[in-house]
């Protein structure tokens, strides 16, 4: 007893002063610590997806038409643009005399100016002239887009040039997400590359 009586005035069973000990806390509060820094990091993972997403993906824009004038007909559903057309998209670029853009839906007069949310086709006709940004260039009398399929098919003499390479066939179609081209003759007119 008197032995037990010393250890505890001596301090032997007296509580230790607490020294903070950071690996310790670290320890029992990972679990807190990493939840706290998944919560302040999720907005900028989600906002550097987006914007993989977005570089990757980028949203297509739409097709901008310039004419001199521009005919509506919603019974039809069909926008024409006669005179001097320009249309603009992505990479591309198609020049003519006359464009008809059908529709899917009605038109509405927001929709004939730019936007192509329910385009299905669209036609250019007269001196059809197609540029592409990777130096592409394409001629014809006529030419047909398909929105959907993003390809254009031309007839009429059509002809392909790019660089010192030419090609001529009966119909030309060019599928614009793929970058590539087929062109197809006729028993009594042959390819020319």
């Amino acid at each position: 007893r008197r032995r037990e009586a010393q250890n505890t005035v001596r301090g032997h069973n007296a509580p230790k002063p607490e020294v903070f000990d950071l690996m310790r806390f670290v320890r029992h509060n990972l679990f807190l610590l990493s939840m706290l820094l998944l919560v302040l990091a999720s907005p900028l993972i989600s906002r550097a997806e987006t914007l993989k997403k977005q570089v990757e993906n980028p949203e297509p824009k739409p097709i901008v038409i310039k004419s001199e004038t521009m005919e509506l007909n919603n019974e039809t559903k069909i926008v024409t643009f006669p005179g001097a057309v320009n249309a603009q998209k992505d990479d591309f670029v198609i020049d003519c005399q006359k464009m008809l853009v059908f529709y899917e839906n009605k038109p509405e007069k927001s929709e004939s100016e730019g936007s192509e949310n329910s385009i299905d086709r669209i036609v250019a006709e007269g001196k059809v002239k197609i540029s592409r940004t990777q130096g592409l260039t394409a001629t014809s009398d006529k030419a047909i887009y398909y929105h959907k399929t993003e390809k254009a098919v031309l007839t009429g003499t059509p002809v392909i040039k790019q660089e010192n390479d030419l090609v001529e066939g009966d119909r030309i179609t060019i599928f614009f997400g793929e970058n590539r081209t087929i062109s197809q003759g006729s028993k009594l007119k042959k390819l020319y590359a």
